[in-house]
């Protein structure tokens, strides 16, 4: 396992600008999905869900929250982020060292590869895949082979940070969840730098009661229409939020 180091503070008032959002929409969400990836592809929604004997993927229509579609990982593995890859959908495991391929219209199972280390969060920006594995690093990935190409440290004013968790390319940048931050963090592809954060707290308090297992987990990215998406572990509801103010 490796050294995490501290959970990161909250980013108020770090010398990076901080957006509000907006919900837009709100929609049912399963209150029993413990989500740790979210995903918009080829207009389908899919999420993927851990814990050790319950960790799912799974297709999800948006308007009420059903489960279309679901395939259980197998029961000893937990699940953690996913992406799409033209007519497929990558899904990771934690620390079980493996990561899956699925047909993306039917969830049939389309392989599997060696994935070294932990995994936690996984998404495309067209040429690789990028999975975050809780420390300051980012890895870009052979989308065919899952072999690393390259590595871009992630700061934030200057300091290192981990704890990346759901990533999303959106317009040109990465949106990461951050565990423990009621925020997204929006990291230029090629600084590695956050240049901004969207603050999610308003969410969080709606959804999480208090509860500080009920993080803000699961972003996604509807590149055809600009829609934003928004979840968290064991919410009741997904949210389409627009962001007050240009994070660019």
């Amino acid at each position: 396992m490796r050294s995490l180091g501290s959970p990161p503070v909250t980013p108020a008032g770090w010398p990076i600008p901080t957006f509000g959002c907006r919900v837009v929409a709100a929609f049912p969400h399963d209150p029993l999905a413990f989500t740790q990836g979210l995903l918009w592809h080829r207009g389908a929604l899919y999420e993927s869900t851990g814990l050790i004997g319950r960790s799912t993927v799974r297709e999800v229509r948006l308007r009420d929250g059903r489960v279309l579609r679901s395939v259980a990982l197998p029961a000893e593995m937990f699940g953690e982020g996913l992406a799409g890859w033209g007519e497929e959908i990558v899904s990771q495991t934690y620390r079980d060292g493996v990561a899956f391929r699925w047909q993306a219209r039917t969830l049939a199972p389309h392989g599997q590869h060696a994935s070294p280390g932990e995994a936690w969060g996984l998404t495309s920006d067209g040429a690789s895949l990028i999975r975050s594995d809780g420390t300051p690093v980012l890895r870009f990935l052979d989308p065919e082979t899952l072999t690393e190409r390259r590595s871009l440290p992630v700061t934030a004013a200057g300091r290192p940070l981990g704890w990346l968790n759901d990533l999303q390319w959106a317009e040109g940048a990465i949106l990461a969840n951050v565990l423990t931050l009621p925020a997204l963090a929006r990291i230029d592809p090629a600084s590695g730098q956050v240049v901004a954060w969207i603050d999610l707290s308003p969410l969080i308090v709606e959804c999480a009661g208090g509860d500080p297992e009920k993080l803000a987990n699961g972003v996604a990215f509807d590149a055809e229409t600009g829609r934003l998406f928004v979840t968290g572990k064991n919410w009741p509801r997904l949210y389409e939020i627009a962001v007050d103010g240009d994070p660019s």
